[in-house]
């Protein structure tokens, strides 16, 4: 057992729960840290860190809801000085790949001082079975306001594996994985695939940005998110990130996961099943 302590910023969202159970698996010490847990950690509360990372060694970090809201960088930036203050040895941020906002986070952890590992990443394939598309995905149907932009979709286990490594092994500080999976895709082959599969026949649409908006709208979609759902898709999604990375074999000395093994074990549990 490791005497060290290694927090987890966001440990209930894809990432940060399968840090955290890769770390346990490990033997080593986890404190899991949000708004409800003792001590909480809240994001719009710089009041509520210093008790969340007293004693604690190192951190993963994953900004909520993302590091492209207004804010986030501050927020890193604070974060940052702070875990310097307090000694931890080594933080590994979860970036986006194709946000300035997040090139800018990055920007400001590599200034504080502090030991670090950056994961800049593209979009996961847990985003289909694990996040706001999956409703649409059971009803045989996802509309989004996306063409046939294609995206290197990357696997949430892969990035947890990379973390992992960072904050247990050497070799890792000071690098930035720019990480994608092995091959490029639009959602419209992506749901396909994810038909085939599970042997339904599904369907994909392209709406325009406005009308998407008033769909999350009549949906009774926060505000807040509607906005932050609609730059990642019009901004993130442009086309920038056409293109594929090594940063899964640089971190991890092996490819990537595709996205046909996870749609098949994802398959399997019966979660894109149609629930009426």
């Amino acid at each position: 057992m490791s005497s060290e302590t290694i927090l987890i910023l966001g440990g209930g969202g894809k990432t940060g729960r399968r840090v955290a159970e890769r770390l346990m698996a490990k033997g080593k010490q986890v404190r899991l840290a949000s708004r409800s847990t003792t001590p909480a950690f809240d994001w719009t509360d710089p009041s509520s860190w210093a008790a969340a990372l007293e004693g604690v060694d190192a951190a993963y970090v994953s900004y909520q809801p993302d590091l492209a809201v207004p804010g986030a960088v501050d927020a890193i930036r604070q974060l940052s000085k702070l875990a310097v203050e307090k000694g931890l040895k080594h933080l590994v941020l979860l970036s986006g790949r194709g946000e300035d906002e997040a090139l800018a986070a990055e920007d400001v952890l590599k200034a504080s001082g502090a030991s670090y590992t950056i994961i800049r990443a593209s979009w996961f394939f847990q985003n289909f079975s694990e996040s706001f598309m999956i409703d649409d995905i059971r009803t045989g149907e996802l509309v989004l306001p996306v063409g046939e932009v294609r995206e290197p979709f990357v696997d949430a286990e892969d990035i947890a594996d990379i973390a992992v490594a960072a904050l247990t092994r050497l070799g890792h500080v000071g690098r930035t994985y720019e990480v994608t999976g092995p091959r490029l895709m639009t959602f419209r082959q992506a749901i396909n695939e994810i038909g085939q599969q599970t042997g339904r026949g599904m369907r994909y649409k392209a709406v325009p940005a406005d009308a998407y908006a008033t769909m999350l709208e009549e949906a009774k979609v926060p505000g807040d998110y509607i906005w932050l759902l609609t730059y990642l898709f019009t901004t993130v999604l442009d086309g920038r990130n056409e293109s594929l990375t090594d940063g899964v074999f640089q971190a991890l000395g092996r490819p990537p996961r595709d996205f046909s093994d996870y749609v098949r074990e994802t398959a399997a549990t019966g979660i894109w099943e149609d629930l009426k």
